[in-house]
């Protein structure tokens, strides 16, 4: 059963929609991202929840309950801001302490309550620091600290990641997916990072214009993604847009202008679609030219040197394709190539 849920919600600024017939459920204990291009409506969402933002419509449900109306400083939830938003002029222990003493804890509790959860966050010993004496990375863990002490029912994170360098940026989403599997917290994790989302999350749920295109585990979309939206937005670049379509038990075969291609099929996989997707660097790249099933002959545009590989654009009767190979020897523009698409390889989104 899930722990919350946001149903049929609708909200707008400025006459604006930015969500309308909204669904979400997020089950206890659960990391689930909300991962898009900007302005499809994962903050709005976050914000929604936090209690930030109003609804025009609809209903957000925590364990049975209606919270749709609840003000936020009556939600019991942990906010983990972009910006750390911490207090300059406060010690570390004084920026963790602060939602406590506005619930008006005994002195006692609070400073067992912020030794254990700085403990948690690989701070010990930093609580009479300020924040102009820390790193990037232990200022955002002090936001999580912040965050945790007041042991919040659903912990929210608005792209927590985005002001550190990109090293800083892994070793601290494995210490935000280390201390929410720890402490089994249900959380909401905002950001445009792909890579960032699929690491930390149990479960994904990829928007687009206010909707959730697809919600499943990250290895389910990255290798099954359900549109071409999805599929372009994590890096699918090449689409065929077929005219038949024929299921077998174990096979689809496809066909456009003359060319047959056969793929192996899969039950995550779109029951209805005819638009084929595949990545750069599961294409097959042959010198000449050659006819046959899941082949396409072609010219190659334009060669690009990346460092391990090349990447090549391929002008087809189907379009161009843009194609990565490890060769020692690239092909030049000009030059004629075949593509081949491995049964495997392929999928069919919507």
């Amino acid at each position: 059963m899930a722990l919350f849920s946001l149903d049929d919600v609708s909200v707008s600024y400025n006459k604006q929609t930015i969500l309308e017939n909204f669904n979400l459920e997020i089950e206890k204990g659960q990391l689930v991202s909300l991962l898009g291009p900007s302005g499809c409506g994962k903050t709005t969402t976050l914000r929604l929840i936090a209690g930030f933002l109003k609804a025009n419509k609809g209903k957000f449900l925590l364990n049975g309950k209606d919270y749709t109306k609840v003000p936020v400083n009556k939600r019991n939830f942990g906010f983990v801001f972009q910006n750390y938003a911490l207090f300059p002029h406060l010690s570390i222990f004084d920026n963790v302490a602060f939602g406590l003493r506005l619930r008006k804890l005994g002195k006692g509790e609070i400073e067992k309550k912020v030794k254990r959860v700085l403990d948690v966050v690989d701070l010990a010993g930093y609580d009479q620091r300020f924040p102009k004496e820390l790193s990037g990375g232990q200022k955002q863990r002090v936001a999580i600290a912040r965050a945790l002490v007041i042991e919040p029912e659903i912990l929210l994170f608005d792209e927590p990641l985005s002001n550190l360098d990109a090293n800083l940026r892994v070793n601290m989403r494995v210490e935000i997916r280390r201390i929410q599997q720890e402490l089994g917290i249900t959380t909401v994790y905002v950001s445009h990072d792909q890579e960032e989302c699929f690491s930390i999350s149990d479960k994904v749920a990829i928007m687009n214009k206010g909707v959730i295109e697809q919600l499943d585990e990250p290895t389910t979309i990255y290798q099954y993604p359900k549109t071409r939206f999805i599929a372009d937005f994590i890096g699918f670049k090449n689409f065929i847009e077929f005219e038949e379509r024929q299921d077998a038990e174990n096979t689809i075969r496809l066909s456009v202008s003359g060319h047959d291609f056969v793929l192996t099929r899969h039950p995550q996989m779109s029951r209805s679609g005819k638009i084929g997707a595949i990545r750069p660097d599961n294409l097959l790249l042959h010198e000449g030219t050659k006819e046959g099933m899941n082949i396409i002959p072609g010219i190659v545009k334009i060669s690009t040197y990346l460092g391990r590989s090349f990447q090549f654009v391929v002008e087809t009767a189907l379009g161009d394709f843009t194609v990565n190979k490890e060769t020692a020897l690239p092909y030049r523009a000009g030059e004629k190539v075949s593509l081949e698409i491995p049964q495997d390889q392929m999928v069919v989104v919507e």
